[in-house]
């Protein structure tokens, strides 16, 4: 028996308004779910942006003023090589530094205006001691040399990134839950179309209707109700994002600002979303469709 695409969409659109309430609740469900879980992966993205210049396994970072001459950097340099203490030292300069700027304030156009060029962006010595609990000692060393604009540890933000790594495995248990609950709500919603609809069906199969024909509508109603879950869900954490972004860019707080997130990170999550809905939908209308066929 030949399926055409007509018969399938009318009747799925059919199913959801007979069961508007049940169709309501897994809305509700799948939409909450997502953008729990589409929120703790943008919060993560921004704060694996934030911490972008400590991914290389240093500890501390020197940070030079723009203006430091090549003698002031050399300075340094020497005394960092001579340091038997240190486990591993990179030198990183204006070109490089600038490449970071523009990748952590891409979403900052303000922040991003202040530098012209390479020529604006400080250079940068990296370090790693081999005993962790030389951390400050080893960087109030330089705090105050000739030439040196700031010291920045990785103690802090490996604090953070502990912190957010617990929040967001909370947050993705959570969303998990609630994922499966979409999921048996989808089931039952479909089951309950089936049932209402069960001497139709029983005809269909008298006349000859395929297991194929006769499941296609009801697993389209499912996969229908994750992917418009997930997108409200996904138009919510984008508004959301929006949101966070105007506050953060008028922070004081560098890090805070460098926790911005790209539009390519955004919509990747959108997709990744959407894809989840949709399998969502689809196991639910699978699980209730092959009980009854089988049955």
């Amino acid at each position: 028996m030949p399926i055409k695409l007509t018969y399938v969409i009318k009747e799925s659109v059919n199913n959801l308004r007979r069961n508007i309430l049940m169709t309501a609740a897994a809305l509700l469900t799948v939409i909450i779910s997502l953008a729990l879980a589409g929120a703790a992966l943008l919060f993560r993205a921004g704060v694996d942006n934030a911490t972008t210049q400590f991914k290389g396994g240093f500890d501390i970072s020197v940070i030079m003023k723009p203006e430091a001459t090549k003698d002031q950097i050399d300075a340094i340099g020497r005394e960092l090589k001579n340091m038997p203490e240190l486990k591993k030292i990179e030198f990183r300069d204006q070109n490089a530094t600038f490449a970071d700027i523009k990748r952590l304030f891409r979403n900052d156009p303000a922040t991003l205006s202040s530098y012209s060029g390479p020529q604006d962006a400080p250079t940068e010595w990296r370090i790693k001691p081999k005993n962790p609990e030389q951390i400050e000692a080893i960087g109030a060393r330089f705090l105050k040399r000739a030439g040196v604009f700031d010291v920045a540890y990785a103690r802090a933000v490996k604090l953070i990134l502990s912190v957010t790594s617990k929040i967001q495995l909370v947050i993705l248990c959570i969303a998990a839950a609630l994922l499966v609950s979409a999921v048996v709500l989808i089931l039952n919603t479909i089951r309950m179309a089936i049932f209402a609809r069960r001497r139709e069906v029983a005809v269909m199969k008298l006349v000859g209707a395929t297991n194929t024909f006769i499941r296609l509508p009801f697993m389209v109603e499912g996969m229908l109700q994750g992917l418009v879950g997930a997108g409200l869900g996904f138009g919510l954490v984008a508004l959301g994002t929006a949101w966070a972004q105007s506050s953060i860019r008028h922070s004081s707080v560098t890090l805070l600002k460098q926790m911005a997130v790209t539009s390519s990170q955004i919509l990747s999550t959108g997709v990744v979303m959407l894809v989840v809905g949709a399998l969502a939908g689809a196991i639910g209308s699978a699980l209730a469709v092959s009980r009854f066929l089988d049955a």
